[in-house]
C-alpha cells in the first residue's frame, strides 16, 4: 500500500470538492507515490478500428484531471491510459458551489461541476510536456464548449485543431448534463453537423484517433438516431466511449445527498452504462472501437464491461472510495477473469456475453 492509498481516509473527512484539489496537489509532489508499470498486468490491447495500443485496458476517465496537470503521476497508479478534461477554449469557473457531493452509502457521486477549467492555453501547455515525456500509457484529452458560447460546434473545433497534436486519441464530449444545452448535440441534425464539420476539421489534421462520448439517458429513438448518425457522417470517427454519467436517481439510492442535482457516476451507474455498450456493440458489430465508462469498481466489472463489447473500460468514482491502489488490483482480478474463461487476451473476450445473431 502506498502512501497515496493511506491518505485517502483522511482526504476523504475533506468536503468533496476540497478532497479532489487536496488530492491533485499531493499528486503534484510526487511524494509516497508506486511506481507500477501500466504494462506489467500482460493484458494489452489493440483497439481494432483506431489502432490504439493500450499496455493495459483500465483507463481514467475525464472530470478528475480537468486542467492536465498530474498526467505522470496518474500513470504511475497502473492506468494504461489517462483522459484529461473536459477542457473548453476559455477558462471557466464552472457552476456555484457546492456541485460535488459523496453518496458514501451507494458508493455514488453526484457533481454539477459545469465543465470548470483552466482553458485551452494552460492545458496544452501542459499536455504538450506530458506527452513528450514519453510515459508508458496513453494520453487521451477531452474537449468541450464554454457555456456562454454561441456556437458550441465551434469551440470543439477549436479544441480539436488545438490538442490533436499533444495526445494520443482524443474525445469529444456532448454528453455532459452540466452545461444546458450540450446534450442536445446529441440529436440527429445537431449532431451530424458536428460530426461534419469536426470532420473537416480533423482532415486538415494529424491523424489521431477520436472517441464520442454519450450519455446514459437515451430512448429507444435516440439510440437510434446516434447510430444511423455515426455510421453515415462519423466514418472518421474511432468509436465512442459509452457513457457519461446520469441525470436518473434510482430508487436503491439511500444517500443523504442522492437528489442534489447533477450526473450520478459509481456504482449505480454500472447496470445501465453497460446494457446501453451492449445495445451499441450489438449493432456496430465492431465497426467502432467501444470503451466501456460508468460504474467499475472490479476486476470483474472491467471483464463484465469487456464481454458486453467493450474493447477497454474507464473509470473516476471509485477511486474516491478506494483509493489509486485499486488500479492495480483491478488489473489483477481481470488477468484472473480472463483465465478462468480460457482467454488468452482482452480482445478474445470482447463482446462474448452478448446472444449476437449469426
Amino acid at each position: 500500500m502506498s502512501l497515496a492509498d493511506l491518505a485517502v481516509p483522511l482526504v476523504r473527512r475533506l468536503p468533496p470538492e476540497a478532497a479532489h484539489t487536496a488530492t491533485v496537489k499531493g499528486l503534484k509532489t510526487g511524494f509516497g507515490l508506486p511506481q507500477i508499470d501500466p504494462a506489467q498486468w500482460e493484458t494489452e490491447v489493440t483497439l481494432p478500428k483506431s489502432g490504439l495500443t493500450l499496455p493495459n485496458p483500465i483507463g481514467l476517465a475525464a472530470g478528475f484531471d480537468k486542467n492536465a496537470e498530474v498526467i505522470k503521476p496518474l500513470m504511475r497508479f497502473g492506468f494504461g491510459f489517462v483522459e484529461c478534461g473536459t477542457v473548453t477554449p476559455n477558462p471557466q469557473p464552472g457552476n456555484p458551489k457546492p456541485r460535488l457531493f459523496r453518496l458514501n452509502q451507494d458508493r455514488a457521486v453526484i457533481n454539477r461541476m459545469g465543465f470548470n477549467n483552466q482553458g485551452l492555453d494552460r492545458f496544452t501547455r501542459r499536455l504538450k510536456i506530458a506527452f513528450k515525456a514519453n510515459l508508458p500509457g496513453r494520453i487521451g484529452a477531452n474537449v468541450g464548449a464554454n457555456k456562454t458560447s454561441t456556437d458550441f460546434i465551434a469551440d470543439y473545433e477549436v479544441g480539436i485543431s488545438t490538442v490533436l497534436p499533444f495526445c494520443d486519441y482524443l474525445t469529444i464530449n456532448v454528453s455532459s448534463p452540466n452545461t444546458p444545452g450540450l446534450r442536445d448535440l446529441q440529436a440527429k441534425s445537431a449532431l451530424q453537423e458536428l460530426l461534419t464539420r469536426c470532420g473537416q476539421v480533423l482532415q486538415r489534421a494529424e491523424a489521431k484517433p477520436v472517441f464520442l462520448k454519450i450519455a446514459p439517458d437515451l430512448d429507444d429513438a435516440q439510440i437510434a438516431d446516434i447510430l444511423e448518425t455515426v455510421r453515415t457522417e462519423g466514418h472518421w470517427l474511432a468509436g465512442l466511449i459509452i457513457s457519461n454519467t446520469t441525470t436518473d436517481r434510482p430508487a436503491s439510492l439511500t444517500s443523504t445527498n442522492a437528489q442534489e442535482a447533477g450526473g450520478l457516476s459509481g456504482a449505480p451507474l454500472m447496470a445501465k452504462s453497460t446494457r446501453l455498450l451492449g445495445i451499441f456493440a450489438s449493432e456496430l458489430r465492431g465497426a467502432f472501437d467501444l470503451i466501456g465508462c460508468g460504474g467499475v469498481f472490479s476486476g470483474q466489472d472491467a471483464y463484465t464491461k469487456i464481454r458486453n463489447g467493450a474493447h477497454a473500460v474507464q473509470l473516476y468514482s471509485a477511486l474516491t472510495f478506494h483509493g489509486p491502489g485499486l488500479i492495480a488490483k483491478i488489473n489483477r482480478d481481470l488477468a484472473a477473469c480472463l483465465k478462468a474463461d480460457g482467454f488468452s487476451s482482452v480482445s478474445e473476450a470482447v463482446g462474448t456475453g452478448l446472444n449476437l445473431p449469426a
